[in-house]
């Protein structure tokens, strides 16, 4: 019975043991989150976020409380102000301030935000030039600024935002030529220019983008040629959809375009283009939307067409091809939202 009692005594080694094993993780997480309650917001991003703040309209200051944009004791983080810990202070990320009515000059006290990763400012009443010292944001990955009414030119600084993926310009009154110097954005992906009032020829530069997926640069004043667009060797290789729609290009499809296999979307509705239809376009091997309609094409659509494994539209209407010549699929706005791209 003795000896049983004896067994049943908990080993004081042990239990030393286990305590030390449960206060570890304390005191590793104690010092992690004592920084992170010291760490203040870096004095650059609170005075910029507090200019932003005086420029902006009531909606937006409504919802900014505190002096703190990455928030404080007694207040959260401002309404669409995202931060991150780096060293010492914390540092604003991203700003998200959509759909608020926002009305005046793009505010160039955001390109005081040197670490914004995400900038997205679509859907407001911003008027004016985007400035030149947006080139400043070198983290920027994802700039949003369709469905304002900014003008203007695109400064050719938008060149130095090296770590761009995702560009929405749509739905402004950009003018002026589309800058070469965004050929020069060695991670764009994705490319929005539509309902703009660009003018002159499209880049052929842009084509030596190895990671551009979508471009949409329809509904300008676009001049030029298909030919000039894709003259570079080994052009556009990621390229997905390519919309040139409602613009003034010239000439016809060249054959060469059958080389850019990655293609799906092929968008020349409403232009001012001719001649026939090369049948190599039939065997691009994931084309799967063609919209040809409105424009001075003639002959006959090659039969390969029709038994391509993936075409499900082809519009054709309003050109001057033979009898006989049938489109495929239902006719309606083909519309890709941009959301389907952000990531």
């Amino acid at each position: 019975m003795l000896q049983e009692r004896i067994s049943r005594i908990p080993d004081l080694r042990f239990l030393k043991m286990a305590r030390q094993s449960l206060s570890l993780p304390v005191i590793l997480i104690f010092p992690l989150l004592f920084h992170i309650a010291l760490a203040k917001t870096l004095k650059r991003d609170v005075k910029a976020l507090n200019e932003i703040k005086a420029s902006l309209g009531w909606r937006v200051v409504y919802a900014w409380v505190g002096d703190d944009p990455c928030g404080d004791g007694d207040h959260p983080p401002w309404s669409g102000v995202t931060c991150s810990t780096v060293g010492d202070y914390r540092v604003v990320t991203e700003l998200e301030v959509y759909a608020v009515s926002i009305v005046g000059p793009f505010p160039t006290a955001v390109t005081n935000l040197l670490d914004l990763t995400r900038l997205d400012l679509h859907n407001n009443k911003l008027t004016g030039p985007i400035p030149p010292q947006i080139g400043r944001l070198k983290r920027l990955k994802i700039l949003n600024l369709r469905w304002n009414k900014l003008q203007d030119v695109i400064p050719p600084e938008i060149g130095e935002l090296k770590s761009l993926t995702h560009l929405y310009l749509s739905f402004n009154a950009f003018k002026g030529e589309i800058p070469k110097e965004l050929a020069i954005l060695p991670e764009l992906r994705y490319l929005y220019l539509h309902e703009n009032r660009f003018s002159g020829r499209i880049p052929a530069e842009l084509g030596t983008l190895k990671n551009l997926r979508h471009l949409d640069v329809g509904n300008n004043h676009l001049v030029g040629t298909i030919r000039e667009l894709i003259r570079l060797d080994g052009c556009f290789p990621a390229l997905r959809n390519l919309y040139l729609n409602d613009n003034y290009l010239t000439g016809g499809v060249p054959a060469q375009l059958s080389n850019l296999t990655s293609l799906e979307i092929l968008h020349l509705s409403h232009n001012r283009m001719t001649g026939i239809i090369p049948v190599g376009l039939a065997h691009m091997p994931r084309l799967t939307y063609l919209y040809l309609d409105h424009n001075n094409f003639n002959g006959r659509i090659p039969d390969a067409f029709y038994k391509h494994p993936y075409l499900k539209e082809l519009y054709i209407e309003g050109n001057a091809f033979k009898p006989g010549v049938n489109p495929i699929g239902v006719h309606k706005v083909l519309e890709v939202s941009d959301t389907e791209f952000v990531v």
